[in-house]
């Protein structure tokens, strides 16, 4: 079972998701490595927000490829090289997590593994097991 809360001691979230999710009873837990915006043929476009739709997309197919899905995600944190439009950007998370509150981390950095790559995302997902 997954409790999403916002407890009442602190402030409220600044974006869409929410404060903590206690998980209890026997489930399964996914974590994936950080994906990035690089598709299935190796091409990494230049826009960093078109990357992060591309590693959101391959977040839903680890999730796929694992019998989850969107609703089973319990954290993610967005790495970030550079400005990127808000507003677009959140938009696009808006568009991937439909009504889903996970809990999330967004992060600024200088660099990531390679020049190249101007996003990269962590996710955690757990599932009851059925």
């Amino acid at each position: 079972m997954k409790i999403s809360r916002n407890p009442k001691e602190i402030h409220a979230p600044v974006a869409p998701y929410v404060h903590q999710i206690e998980v209890t009873g026997p489930n399964r837990w996914l974590t994936l490595s950080g994906q990035l915006g690089m598709s299935v043929d190796g091409t990494v476009p230049e826009d960093s927000l078109e990357q992060m739709q591309i590693a959101l997309g391959n977040i839903l197919q680890n999730l796929t490829s694992a019998n989850m899905g969107i609703h089973d995600l319990t954290k993610l944190v967005f790495y970030f090289v550079g400005e990127n439009d808000a507003n677009r950007r959140r938009q696009i998370i808006k568009d991937f997590l439909g009504d889903h509150l996970p809990c999330t981390t967004m992060i600024y950095v200088v660099a990531l593994a390679a020049p190249t790559f101007k996003v990269e995302i962590d996710a955690w997902a757990c599932k009851e097991i059925e």
